[in-house]
């Protein structure tokens, strides 16, 4: 008898239990989406501060605006050519700086245009490689590379010399020969010789 009543009790207390959750708060209403535009993501690599030069490739995105979405080059004159707006000067000017460029003169035509602006291609930025390596030529400047970066990237021939390499770099208007020894470098010393590279920088491995 004792163990049916507290079979009861225990019945009861599951039911005042239930109870309770069911006469508790109704689950929250999930909100929906905003509606503001999705900002497009920089691509790793890129600093906030770049500036666009000819050459750079460009992603020019206008929300919710299809057709006046592309992907386009610098031209050597430092424009691009958009829908509705023809030539647009994008040279010299940050992605951010030229996207509220496009958002003010897409108003004419667009109400709340929302514009964004991404280098997809940085030709812009390059350095030179020359003398005994294996991939002689321009190659892009990625931010914050080194020389070291940039010889990996190149490679030597057997006949190249490690210790006599050079950086020629034009500063206020003469050109400068800066040593780089690669071989000492690579163990640790010199880390001074690694300087971060420049646009038009010229490496030379004798």
């Amino acid at each position: 008898m004792k163990v049916t009543k507290l079979a009861c009790l225990v019945l009861l207390a599951l039911v005042a239990t239930g109870t309770r959750a069911q006469n508790g708060a109704e689950p929250a209403t999930p909100k929906p989406a905003s509606a503001a535009a999705p900002e497009a993501p920089t691509p790793v690599g890129t600093p906030a501060d770049y500036v666009i030069g000819a050459d750079d490739t460009l992603h020019v995105s206008v929300w919710k605006e299809p057709d006046l979405t592309a992907t386009l080059p610098v031209r050597p004159d430092g424009r691009i050519s958009l829908p509705l707006l023809n030539d647009v000067p994008a040279a010299g000017l940050t992605p951010m700086q030229l996207a509220a460029s496009i958002t003010e003169k897409l108003k004419k035509y667009i109400a709340d245009p929302r514009v964004t602006v991404v280098v997809t291609a940085m030709n812009s930025r390059r350095i030179f490689v020359t003398g005994e390596v294996i991939h002689p030529g321009a190659l892009p400047l990625l931010p914050n590379m080194t020389m070291l970066q940039a010889l990996s990237s190149a490679g030597f021939t057997q006949f190249a010399n490690l210790k006599r390499i050079y950086l020629l770099r034009t500063e206020s208007g003469r050109q400068v020969k800066l040593p780089f020894n690669y071989k000492e470098v690579v163990k640790g010393n010199h880390p001074e010789q690694n300087i971060t590279l420049r646009p038009g920088d010229t490496i030379v491995v004798p």
